[in-house]
């Protein structure tokens, strides 16, 4: 009887760039380690301050790499000693005759430093930079006008994309500081589709303007002009624009009162996401205690209201397969749906031409 070979696709893009970790996570001198697309990594700077990844697994033996020690610019295995260059070659072998096995390698990852984060290529294909959205944004301006918070989510990552993309729960699940006072959810975003781009927009008026931007607005109390517009770009990054006005400017960060966000997702597993949040604002931007509060109350904000109830959501569904469970979908689904679909598409591309 002939045997058939299945090969399994893969439930993430590899082909493409993931945080890894904030550039404040890895010092100078720690031997940094985080698990990656069912991967552990470790992450460390060489002595002139560039960062490196490779996988956290000794050839050997296996022992995770990062229970090791730094000798200059390479890292020692806890095991057996085994040394490795910041490339992956093992450089030194104390056993025997020293003779390096020609497998004794680990595999090293690309690893550039952008808008306050460390990317990370896991896939096979070369690394493409022009594939790495920007986001320079987040680099213009005050140190104390931009902020970052990481978290960790029992969840998988496409439950917190939806979470983003469809607004629509910010009335139902979020408190007084950015409720919409009920004038989101009757609304269908705009839509603007690209070849991987998929971008909402939301226009309304309320009043007062949401508590975080009220009182920075001429009257604090009065009508305000509104808008969000988001963009996600794969794998897993949602660029959210907010801002109010009290005049006719136009509704962009030049004219209103507002701010520049970056929600990026990494997963660790397909249960448990890697989860960073990076917003720079464009008014008191040079105030430092009102930018750890302004993060702080952002990350509880999350990690108290909407957090419990996507990891609710990832336990009762028993599996990362959405389509599957036939949801009802409704008219605020269009953002999230439309997202998953093209993943999926991506997804299903990469993998036909491996």
């Amino acid at each position: 009887m002939e045997t058939q070979t299945v090969t399994l696709q893969t439930p993430y893009l590899m082909n493409a760039w993931y945080v890894a970790a904030l550039s404040t996570e890895v010092g100078p001198e720690a031997l940094f380690h985080r698990k990656i697309l069912d991967t552990s990594v470790l992450i460390y700077r060489k002595q002139d301050g560039t960062p490196v990844a490779m996988h956290d697994r000794c050839p050997h033996r296996f022992a995770p790499l990062h229970l090791g020690k730094r000798i200059g610019d390479e890292v020692a295995c806890p095991y057996h000693a085994l040394q490795f260059d910041c490339s992956g070659q093992c450089t030194k072998n104390p056993h025997g005759n020293g003779q390096i096995p020609k497998a004794a390698k680990v595999r090293s990852f690309p690893l550039v430093e952008r808008h306050g984060f460390l990317w990370i290529w896991m896939g096979e294909a070369e690394a493409d930079l022009d594939r790495l959205p920007d986001y320079r944004p987040l680099d213009v301006g005050h140190e104390n006008g931009v902020a970052y918070t990481y978290m960790h989510m029992k969840a998988n990552y496409e439950l917190i994309v939806d979470n983003v993309m469809d607004l629509s729960h910010i009335d139902h699940v979020h408190g007084e500081i950015i409720t919409t006072r009920g004038q989101l959810s009757p609304l269908v975003p705009q839509m603007r589709e690209g070849d991987e781009r998929i971008s909402a927009r939301w226009e309304w008026k309320q009043t007062p303007a949401m508590l975080i931007f009220a009182n920075f607005m001429p009257d604090p109390a009065a009508e305000a002009r509104m808008f969000f517009d988001i963009t996600w770009a794969p794998p897993a990054n949602i660029q959210l624009s907010v801002g109010a006005t009290q005049n006719g400017a136009a509704l962009d960060l030049e004219h209103c009162i507002g701010q520049y966000d970056l929600h990026t997702c990494t997963p660790e597993t397909a249960n448990t996401t890697h989860y960073w949040f990076a917003t720079r604002r464009n008014h008191i931007e040079e105030d430092g205690d009102f930018n750890k509060m302004k993060i702080q109350a952002m990350h509880t904000a999350f990690e108290t209201e909407d957090g419990p109830i996507i990891e609710a959501v990832h336990g009762e569904m028993g599996t990362p397969e959405f389509f599957s469970l036939n949801p009802v979908l409704m008219s605020n689904d269009a953002a999230p749906v439309k997202v998953r679909r093209l993943l999926k598409r991506l997804i299903a591309a990469e993998s036909a031409a491996a």
